[in-house]
């Protein structure tokens, strides 16, 4: 994957998910050490407002619709909520008006599971809502990797202007 293919092939998916799953393993240790000092109700709170908000609606939405196309809402929701960016401004107010706490760790650990565990990353417009193989990405990655330049030593035109290493 890189900025021209915004994509990724199973391996460098596989990869990808280590890191989030390294992620996770450091906050599971995290979660065990302190577990005495983690306030249950707000952990618990915490955990779950990301999937309350940003997932059920869509999961359910996506259930019922007979053709399986919902309100781009549903994944603005999804994605907004699974975002490292808003978290790490909720777990900031949380931390600056309630006060820096141990059951904050279930954010991260949340967002590090789906992403590491589960391999659920953020949801783009063109897919369903709910995971489903594209039939174009199996014939994409089949035709990537029986000629690709990487594998073949040849480079595509704009690439021949850029020595190799």
């Amino acid at each position: 994957m890189d900025m021209k293919n915004p994509f990724e092939s199973p391996t460098t998916f596989k990869l990808h998910r280590a890191e989030y799953a390294v992620g996770w393993v450091v906050t599971s240790v995290l979660i065990v050490l302190h577990w005495n000092e983690i306030r249950l109700i707000p952990a618990i709170l915490l955990f779950l407002y990301i999937d309350l908000i940003g997932y059920i609606p869509g999961a359910i939405a996506f259930r019922r619709s007979p053709d399986g196309r919902i309100s781009k809402n549903y994944y603005i929701a999804y994605n907004t909520m699974h975002s490292f960016i808003t978290q790490g401004a909720v777990v900031a107010i949380w931390g600056f008006t309630i006060g820096w706490e141990w059951a904050l760790l279930l954010i991260p650990w949340h967002v590090f599971a789906d992403r590491g565990i589960y391999g659920n990353f953020l949801k783009p417009f063109s897919l369903p809502f709910e995971p489903h193989a594209a039939p174009g990405y199996r014939r994409l990655i089949d035709e990537l990797s029986a000629g690709t330049p990487g594998v073949s030593g040849d480079r595509p035109a704009e690439a021949a202007a850029v020595p190799s290493t």
